[in-house]
């Protein structure tokens, strides 16, 4: 008998036009005659149609289940039978038939909800395999994602003569066909060297082996390892530090048991240790801070993310499989073949990419914590790299959901059952790369630490090694750069874990990293308007409101895989690792410098060199002079500047001049070796470095192969038609120009791995002689003694350009003399330096050094854009106020020519914000609290919001948002800081003096000195700055009794108002006032209208939700309305409009057309 509980409305509505009446009839036959073949509830989902079943009937046979149900049993949980009171108001009468038959067997229930789960689960899986691969007949061919190490036995097959444990690689990757690959590595040993002391033989070898051997046995008593030294080789090498002409020195390669050995033995060595016949001795280890996986990677010639290749025959395929990858295999490293990133092998392989999000119910006023707060949905959408859409979306919800179209909709009674189906989900799709957004910070531990909380021990082998568990480890990230920001790394071996929070930070300098500001910004897109305070209710309401949770999470994400796609990270990603030759995860979790000494330890590799290990024994307050800043003719300049830039202007120093550790002589052996002044580059800070002929540089010959490759890469984008293919080539140009930019930045870094400060101080100092000699060249030959109209002035320069004034009236001119000045003053410099023509400003302000304004010329037809640099429109640590205020100033002065306006701008916005006229959403401040034992406005407001709600507050390293607010006469500013949120809640006053001493004063000045003779007296004083008014909404004392009406201008008759279906409409009385009403409901909407786009794109930014938007644009509305001369009462309002940002169009047109 056929139970039909119900259909949703909105799923009723999707099947517009389709008959139900002919279906139920049919349904109902077919459950009279083959009662088994009909299930007793029909639930409808989007999409395939599927949903996981509340209800089952008794199926004729067992269901068949997984692989995975069978390891893994779930454990038999009751299906609940009785609807809630809020499904029953939900159900149809017209469908509901019959719900007193509806009786099942409990056992029945489980095995065929396992069954539906079992089925998506095997829609899932990857590809299956060629029959070929089970012989070994077949190449296997894949793309590395990963490579790591385990300790383990070796294989006894590849290795006969192994004994005890070793250190076994392991790369992941997929093929061409989509299968994935886990390669176990045999015979790579870890290894490291020290110089050979003067006079040591055969013999001294051998008892400095045994004498090692024994400190290293009494370092290490808790291992049980039988050797400790493998074994120490003679061999020639030289040291990358210093000219050293052609010759090489005996260096020991000592090759140890384990790769956690190279640390304990360089301790023993660089402390001392006495070998018979020598003595005490202390050794300078080389190469012994390499970590294994890149030494690996580099006797390899393997880069990240490239192809490699096991030839048939030389692999052994895993008997017992120790992973969950489809080829599991052995085999020698001196087997692999690694193919370069080219032609064919330039492609990428198509990656199975999970972007996921979860959603927690959380208590009141308190984060969600994984002991308490339970896991209650996960949405979950997978991509192949490359397509446009998901392969797989689906959404898990604990308690029933209703349908969404094209999403499957599993629902589940437990959390348990949740917890292990997204674990299941993780098995099957078996997927390459994990993202979302926040990720390694909240979404993953949380939901180990919430499995561990329900002793689901089984939940946490989520990576591709069987019986092995996700780790979590909390990390504090610091740097000059990027400020000190807590995280958590997070290891789930095999697979990648791409945070997009993380990655924003690193990449963008944005104002907030909220999900929903970042997506604004980049893609134009917003959350779903759901707010964490209702997330609880949403879920112990119906179905429905189940559903609008489900779209939400669903969205959280899909925002992460369309960032991925819209900024190609995965491409530049695997392009960078190409480039650098550092595995892909590197790039994630390490700094730039790795980037360099993977390039640096190949290329020393290649000429026999070896590179010492730096004890750190710089500090990050050493220094030297920097790059030159001309002095700045500050002033408005109305003809046009063109500019000359040195092209990749440190990388060609370092080219030109052969500047390397490798040429470096120090001041000491070049009077001991007496070089010739020809064969030497005496480098304008004193330092000395051999040319060429004698040596070429290491790190002259990586920029050169850089900057090639990069040409060739530009080249083959312009010629390219695939998107794909574009992509990859633009990922690799862009990969390639920050590595030749970084490999100066490298040999500065005074606490870096190899620091050196004469190839440093040397770059900068031929950067200063450079500027400077182009300053005095383009004075001395563009003159009108030299037949030129007017004399050129370099008006100001900056390390790598300089700005230039010809006299010329027309664009046109200024670049033709442009570009004959770059080439003229090219042809003075060593090659490959270059002087290029640029780009032609007109009109400039220069503002002061590293501050100036123009509109930005490549053609004389036309501007490009408004160019600022280092002005308030492009910093993050003023409010909106400022650089709406500075950016119309800009536009006025150099767009419109209009400079009165301008001022007269300027006058109407202070007096504005005098008045109480400016809308808060422009007066917010951001700032990131990366220190909060300093007393500073963010930093201490940080802790009163964590004192009233820890569920909202901002943890270490978030940007936080706050408004300054009157105080006391001496209060300080870190007292006067408050969340603005609070604010608006609790009708706070803001301080409009604050403003404007401390956020306009300053940046208004800087752009009108140069132009106005006595700005400050004409900005900053006069009868616009008199009238100060700081008044707030109220609602106590007399004004409890006060109400505003909306009122007819011309008569002054009273409208009478009403609510009509959630929107304010107006009946006239009297016929003359229509008009008049009309044009003031006009802009009174209007005004409306425009408060709200403000507060959505101020909260967004702040990371609030539109829910917020909502509420807290109509506390403003109260406050600020009366300007109009028309508004309703506060309480009325709230109810106006309590869907304000989804239905305002259609209430307005509502509105307006009751007065027509």
């Amino acid at each position: 008998m056929l139970v039909l509980k119900w259909i949703d409305r909105n799923t009723r509505s999707e099947l517009a036009g389709i008959h139900l009446l002919p279906l139920l009839l049919l349904l109902l036959l077919l459950s009279d005659s083959s009662p088994s073949l009909c299930p007793s509830a029909v639930s409808m989902a989007g999409g395939n149609g599927k949903r996981r079943g509340v209800q089952h009937s008794t199926p004729p046979n067992p269901p068949k289940r997984s692989q995975f149900d069978r390891q893994n049993p779930q454990p038999q949980q009751p299906l609940p039978t009785n609807e809630s009171a809020a499904e029953e108001e939900m159900m149809d009468e017209d469908v509901f038939l019959d719900e007193t038959m509806y009786q099942e067997d409990e056992e029945a229930l489980i095995l065929l909800r396992d069954e539906a789960l079992s089925s998506r689960l095997s829609k899932w899986k990857r590809p299956a395999l060629s029959p070929s691969y089970f012989s070994g007949s077949e190449n296997i061919v894949f793309q590395q994602l990963e490579i790591d190490y385990v300790i383990g036995e070796s294989h006894k097959e590849l290795l006969l003569s192994s004994s005890g444990p070793s250190a076994i690689l392991r790369i992941f990757g997929v093929t061409r066909e989509g299968h994935s690959v886990c390669c176990h590595v045999h015979g790579f040993e870890p290894y490291f060297y020290i110089k050979c002391p003067m006079g040591m033989g055969p013999d001294d070898i051998s008892r400095f082996h045994q004498t090692l051997e024994g400190r290293m046995r009494e370092s290490n008593r808790n291992n049980n390892v039988a050797r400790f030294i493998r074994r120490i080789e003679l061999v020639q090498k030289k040291s990358i530090m210093c000219y050293q002409k052609d010759q090489s020195h005996p260096f020991l390669k000592i090759v140890v048991a384990l790769p956690t050995m190279v640390a304990s033995c360089r301790g023993i060595l660089e402390k001392g240790i006495t070998i018979e016949g020598i003595g005490s001795r202390n050794f300078d280890t080389y190469e012994s801070n390499i970590l294994f996986a890149l030494r690996f990677m580099i006797d390899c010639n393997i880069v990240g993310g490239n192809w490699i290749e096991v030839p048939a025959g030389s692999y052994r395929k895993v008997i017992k499989s120790m992973s969950y990858c489809q080829l599991e295999v052995d085999c020698l490293y001196s087997e692999l073949i690694s193919h370069a990133p080219e032609g064919k092998y330039s492609k990428m392989a198509p990656f199975r990419i999970l972007s996921f999000d979860i959603e927690c119910a959380g208590r009141k006023g308190l984060f969600p914590e994984p002991t308490h707060d339970p896991v209650i949905q996960i949405a979950n959408l997978v991509t192949l790299q490359g397509d446009d859409h998901p392969f797989i979306q689906n959404v898990m919800t604990l308690k029933s959901c209703s349908p969404i179209v094209g999403v499957d909709v599993m629902s589940f009674d437990t959390e348990r059952d949740v917890l292990l189906a997204w674990r299941d989900l993780i098995r099957e799709v078996d997927p390459d790369i994990i993202i979302g957004y926040n990720i390694c910070k909240f979404d993953l531990p949380y939901l180990i630490e919430r499995a561990a909380a329900l002793k689901i021990g089984e939940f946490p082998t989520l990576g591709r090694i069987r019986n092995s568990r996700l780790r979590v480890r909390d990390t504090t990230f610091s740097s000059r750069q990027y400020g000190v920001r807590e995280s958590k790394e997070v290891t789930v071996e095999g697979r990648v874990q791409f945070d997009l929070f993380q990655a924003m930070q690193r990449d963008y300098k944005l104002s907030s990293y909220s999900l929903n500001s970042v997506s604004a910004h980049f893609l134009g897109e917003q959350k779903e308007d759901v707010h964490h305070s209702i997330i609880s209710d949403l879920q112990n309401g119906n179905p429905e409101t189940r559903r609008r949770l489900a779209v939400y999470c669903l969205k959280d994400a899909y925002l992460p895989q369309r960032l991925l796609d819209k900024l190609m990270y995965i491409y530049n990603y695997v392009e960078m690792a190409r480039v650098t030759g550092v595995p892909i995860s590197f790039l994630l979790s390490r700094g730039q410098s790795i980037k360099v000494l993977s390039q640096l330890l190949r290329k020393a590799k290649q000429r026999n060199l070896v590179i010492p290990n730096v004890k750190g024994q710089g500090s990050a307050q050493e220094s030297f002079e920097g790059a030159t800043v001309l002095e700045a003719n500050t002033g408005f300049y109305e003809k046009p500047i063109a500019t000359l830039d040195f092209a990749s202007l440190y990388p060609s120093i370092m080219m030109a001049y052969n500047l390397c550790y490798c040429t470096l002589v120090k001041s000491e052996d070049a009077h001991r070796l007496n070089f010739p002044a020809e064969s030497v580059n005496k480098t304008p800070s004193g330092e000395i470095f051999v040319k060429p002929e004698l040596q070429k540089g290491i790190l002259p010959e990586i920029l050169e192969e850089l900057l090639t490759a990069r040409k060739r890469a530009k080249a083959d984008l312009k010629e390219a038609k695939d998107p794909f293919e574009k992509a990859v080539l633009d990922g690799r140009q862009l990969a390639l120009k920050i590595s030749a930019n970084s490999v100066y930045g490298f040999t500065g870094a005074t606490v870096g791995q190899l620091p050196c400060l004469e190839i440093s101080s040397s770059v900068t100092s031929y950067g200063r002689q450079m500027i400077e000699h182009t300053k005095k060249m383009v004075e001395e030959k563009f003159i009108t003694s030299g037949g030129y109209d007017h004399n050129a002035e370099v008006i100001y320069g900056d390390t790598d350009s300089v700005m230039v004034q010809f006299g010329v009236p027309s664009v046109e001119e200024a670049m033709k003399l442009g570009r004959e000045a770059s080439e003229y003053i090219t042809g003075t410099f060593i090659k490959p330096i270059r002087l290029e023509f640029e780009k032609v400003y007109y009109p400039y302000l220069l503002i002061s050094k590293k501050r100036y304004a123009g509109l930005y010329w490549t053609k004389p037809d036309s501007f490009d854009k408004m160019d600022t640099k280092g002005i308030e429109t492009v910093r993050r640590d003023n409010c909106l106020l400022v650089k709406n205020l500075v950016n119309e100033c800009l536009h006025k002065i150099l767009i419109d020519r209009d400079i009165p306006g301008a001022v007269q701008y300027v006058k109407n916005t202070i007096s504005d914000l005098l008045m109480n006229r400016v809308d808060l959403s422009l007066l917010g401040l951001t700032k990131t609290g990366s220190d909060y034992n300093v007393k500073s406005a963010h930093v201490e407001l940080a802790e009163k919001m964590r004192k009233r709600d820890a569920a909202t507050a901002p943890n270490v390293g978030d940007r936080v948002p706050f408004v300054i607010i009157k105080g006391t006469k001496d209060a300080k500013a870190y007292e006067k800081s408050e969340d603005p949120i609070y604010v608006l809640e609790n009708n706070i006053p803001i301080d409009p003096q604050y403003y404007l001493t401390n956020q306009i004063s300053k940046p208004l000045l800087r752009i009108f000195e140069p132009i106005l003779k006595n700005a400050s007296k004409e900005l900053l004083q006069g009868s616009h700055t008199r009238s100060v008014s700081i008044s707030t909404p109220s609602n106590s004392g007399i004004m409890k009794f006060a109400k505003k009406q909306l009122s007819c201008l011309g008569c002054k008759a009273v409208i009478r108002e009403y609510i009509d279906k959630g929107f304010l409409l107006a009946a006239i009385k009297n016929k003359h006032c229509a008009r008049i009403a009309r044009e003031e409901k006009l802009s009174y909407t209007a005004k409306l209208y425009q408060m709200f786009l403000n507060w959505r794109c101020f909260l967004a930014n702040c990371g609030h939700s539109a829910k917020n938007a909502k509420a807290h644009f109509t506390k403003t509305c109260c406050a600020q309305v009366g300007t109009a001369r028309s508004s309703i009462e506060g309480r009325k309002h709230k109810k106006t409009w309590p869907k304000l940002g989804h239905n305002l169009i259609a209430g307005v047109s509502k509105w307006l057309s009751s007065t027509r």
